[in-house]
């Protein structure tokens, strides 16, 4: 795989294009463009309207998914780091020579090159110092160019990169609108959360095809025209759900590999509020360097899901 570039693998594809054409229960071909959608109000609109806004907000935040710049995998034992043509792993943006990356059994570590003036967590870094990975309680920040850039080691199906972001990325100075289908409070839907046994898993393929057993709590059923489906959850924020799925709408108004919802934690008979006008974009439809999860096939829905975000534009697209 070329340094730095995210190459969507045959795999991935075909997990796309599975969740173009749809699947798991319901009704098949519910299509509904939503033109009868039920009116909403305008307490409803201006909720909605207020999370659009925190979403573009957290996009454009200097350290959000649209200042990415770099994914790099570490190949060798030993590579040097920096935006510099000699560096094995060249940064896009950055010192020209950040320092000499290494990689004993289980642990990476950075000696700085003189005068790159990074920080570690904020404070100056002057020896080396291991980088702990996104999967530890407390990540390491490497920052550079005065904090306008930050490095950060990630683990991936067993193998281990560099994820670079700048605040100076062409993807997040150069951020398009979002687009979204009209709030529909029918979309806001009253669901039902039927746990799993303690421990299960599922298993969560990537857009790199990389894959990982992830905590699988339960199952989320609903029903929309008449028909019942159900999304496969896994843990989300304060208790809550994170779901991953695609519909009707894949591929065509919206993003072709699904689209990603968090709900609140289910009440304690179960009940639990699942609104699709939030549902929203994965980082990797705005930048070449994120290692999106796809959803499980269970999740593929026979279902039109008209609301939430829509498929992203690039600017010049």
């Amino acid at each position: 795989m070329t340094k730095g570039l995210v190459v969507i693998p045959c795999m991935a594809l075909a997990a796309m294009l599975a969740a173009c054409s749809g699947g798991g229960t319901g009704a098949a071909g519910d299509v509904s463009d939503g033109a009868n959608a039920t009116p909403a109000d305008p307490a409803f609109v201006a909720e909605n309207e207020a999370w659009r806004a925190q979403r573009r907000e957290s996009l454009l935040k200097p350290d959000g998914w649209a200042s990415l710049i770099g994914l790099h995998w570490i190949e060798l034992n030993a590579h040097y780091v920096g935006s510099g043509a000699t560096n094995g792993i060249r940064l896009a943006k950055g010192p020209e020579k950040m320092g000499m990356l290494q990689r004993q059994g289980s642990k990476v570590t950075l000696a700085p090159e003189e005068g790159a003036a990074l920080t570690v967590d904020g404070q100056p870094a002057k020896d080396r110092f291991e980088l702990h990975s996104d999967r530890a309680e407390t990540p390491t920040v490497v920052g550079f160019d005065d904090g306008k850039g930050q490095l950060m080691l990630i683990e991936r199906g067993g193998r281990r990169a560099l994820r670079v972001k700048h605040a100076e990325a062409a993807t997040l100075t150069g951020l398009g609108p979002l687009d979204y289908w009209p709030a529909d409070p029918t979309w806001r839907v009253g669901a039902r959360f039927v746990p799993h046994p303690p421990g299960k898993t599922i298993p969560i393929m990537d857009i790199l095809s990389m894959q990982d057993a992830q905590p699988n709590p339960g199952v989320v059923e609903f029903e929309r025209g008449g028909a019942s489906y159900q999304l496969e959850a896994l843990e989300g924020e304060d208790g809550g759900l994170f779901l991953i799925f695609a519909d009707r709408t894949s591929g065509h108004d919206s993003y072709a590999a699904g689209r990603y919802l968090y709900t609140g934690a289910p009440a304690a008979d179960g009940t639990v509020i699942v609104d699709f006008n939030r549902a929203y974009n994965p980082p990797c439809v705005f930048t070449d360097y994120a290692t999106c999860p796809l959803p499980p096939p269970e999740n593929r829905l026979d279902l039109a899901v008209t609301a939430g975000e829509k498929k992203y534009v690039k600017p010049g697209a």
